[in-house]
């Protein structure tokens, strides 16, 4: 068994981290983030396992330096002396249905698929490999965000293109698997019967996305092709007319590169406020600011929409999850959001949900809708512990 763990978790301008001790319910012992890599901003966050924090400045000029930097500072933990394995989110995994041990191969496969995710897995690859030229005789795993999304039925994966994209790995792989099966092991704990039920989860954040799950796998998400697709986000589009893109190009001359920065960095609620991708700014805002009530309105209306459609390929709804920043802290976004959902069966407490309770619907509400915590660095832990007692479970050859 491993004695411990450490979990890795890299997003654009940021790395999350956490120290799990191994056991059927990986116990965290410390965890923490850098933020604002490359700013003169850098911090590290550390919260030990009391929930104490504590902060300290990093230079973290780039990217580089900030791994370099965490490596050095987690070689100076005394519970890091313990750690036997590294297990990393890799934001996409194409048809990998499952985590799977970090070897040069993998590697190479993970390298070819950069142009599916050119914002995400570069960065991810890196930090693979800064750990690899660090501690060459550690296990390290590859976890996959899309993982949980290839039980998609045929018809909820194909996009209406000609075939012979599809067999080039065109389709719809959906994103924040991570985060669901988090979601999902959690209600499990709660209330066995509703994860068997119809369940739609909503990882609403500064990344947005919804997933349907019937009986336990998922057989819809908004996210689709990239993480761009789907709800609107803090800066990304969401779903948009494929139109625009010809139309940006004969008009202003746009190229394919800078529309698709326009799409993940200028988009959203930024894009629509003028101002802001962070929902806390723009509910301060809302009441003397047209624009920031505007793009309020315009999330949770599409997110009322994603959840109408879900219950439509679900054949009803009995459980609503809400979770991520926005999800678990805004129940005025949530209260809006369901405020039209009264057909589905769906009927909040004000009080509960001004309380982020851990239940916020009524208990004569048909639907149960909760708040739920995501913790995808646990659920990381929990699949290199399994992915690597499966390893030792196989029987030798002969």
């Amino acid at each position: 068994m491993t004695p411990s763990v450490l979990t890795i978790n890299g997003g654009s301008s940021s790395v999350r981290f956490a120290l799990f001790e191994a056991g059927p319910t990986p116990q965290r012992q410390l965890g923490g983030r850098i933020d604002r890599i490359g700013t003169r901003q850098a911090t590290l966050t550390v919260d030990d396992a009391d929930g104490l924090a504590r902060r300290e400045r990093f230079a973290a000029r780039d990217r580089r330096a900030a791994v370099a930097e965490l490596l050095d500072w987690l070689d100076a933990q005394p519970a890091f002396a313990s750690v036997g394995a590294v297990g990393h989110r890799v934001v996409h995994g194409l048809r990998h249905t499952e985590p799977a041990r970090v070897t040069p191969a993998l590697l190479s496969e993970l390298h070819r698929l950069t142009p599916y995710a050119p914002d995400h897995l570069p960065w991810e690859i890196a930090l693979i490999e800064a750990c690899r030229r660090r501690y060459p005789r550690m296990s390290q795993v590859a976890c996959f965000d899309t993982a949980f999304h290839r039980t998609l039925p045929p018809v909820a994966r194909r996009l209406p293109i000609p075939r012979r994209y599809a067999d080039r790995g065109v389709e719809r792989y959906g994103f924040h698997g991570l985060s669901y099966a988090s979601l999902m092991d959690t209600l499990g704990r709660l209330d066995a019967a509703a994860a068997r039920g119809r369940v739609i989860l909503a990882h609403l954040g500064s990344g947005a996305s919804l997933a349907a799950v019937r009986a336990g796998k998922c057989v819809d998400t908004s996210m689709g092709f990239t993480p761009a697709a789907g709800l609107m986000m803090g800066t990304r589009s969401g779903d948009l007319d494929p139109g625009l893109a010809g139309y940006l190009a004969r008009t202003e001359r746009m190229s394919p590169a800078r529309f698709e920065r326009l799409v993940n960095h200028e988009c959203g609620l930024l894009g629509v406020s003028g101002t802001s991708a962070d929902v806390r700014d723009l509910l301060a805002r809302q009441a003397h600011d047209a624009r920031a009530r505007e793009a309020i309105t315009l999330f949770c209306y599409q997110a009322a929409k994603w959840i109408g459609a879900f219950a439509a390929a679900l054949g009803g709804l009995d459980t609503l999850v809400f979770a991520g920043g926005i999800g678990e802290h805004a129940p005025a976004v949530r209260a809006r959001i369901c405020r039209g959902l009264g057909w589905l069966g769906i009927d909040l407490d004000p009080r509960r949900n001004r309380r982020n309770a851990a239940l916020i619907s009524r208990t004569t509400g048909r639907v149960r809708v909760r708040v739920i915590p995501t913790d995808e660095e646990r659920m990381i832990a929990a699949e290199v512990l399994r992915t690597l007692n499966r390893r030792r479970r196989r029987p030798r050859r002969s």
